[in-house]
């Protein structure tokens, strides 16, 4: 699967994500690069809805179709759309790489068809409020 990033109408975020889905070892990988964040880190989520009409506002919450809590993509217990967080370096460039055995691009919990969201703010991976 691919994702296209794009920030708002007056930002320059941009990106492309791949996702490949490893059959052998039931990972997921997370590759890509997004572009025109500020420098620091990110939280980089996947959402319930692919609708982006309506920038973030319309992609729903994090993608959590067991009810669990918000966490760390480590933890067992956690929302199917925990990623976590993507770092940007000073020029607010942003490589993404991450290998995942929950997220699945088939079957009942497919993240197909979802946004994938990147955050202006860190997330807290379950530890706050944030």
């Amino acid at each position: 699967g691919v994702a296209l990033i794009g920030g708002s109408a007056n930002s320059t975020v941009a990106g492309v994500i791949h996702f490949f889905e490893d059959p052998s070892t039931r990972y997921t990988e997370v590759r890509g690069k997004v572009t025109g964040l500020t420098p620091g880190r990110h939280g980089f989520h996947i959402h319930v809805f692919g609708d982006t009409t309506n920038g973030c506002n319309s992609t729903g919450p994090h993608f959590n179709p067991h009810n669990k809590p918000h966490g760390a993509p480590f933890d067992d217990e956690r929302h199917l759309g925990d990623l976590g967080n993507i770092v940007a370096n000073e020029d607010g460039d942003a490589e993404v790489f991450i290998r995942d055995l929950q997220i699945s691009l088939s079957g009942p919990h497919s993240i197909l068809g979802r946004a994938v969201v990147v955050h202006a703010d860190p997330d807290d991976l379950g530890r706050g409020q944030n």
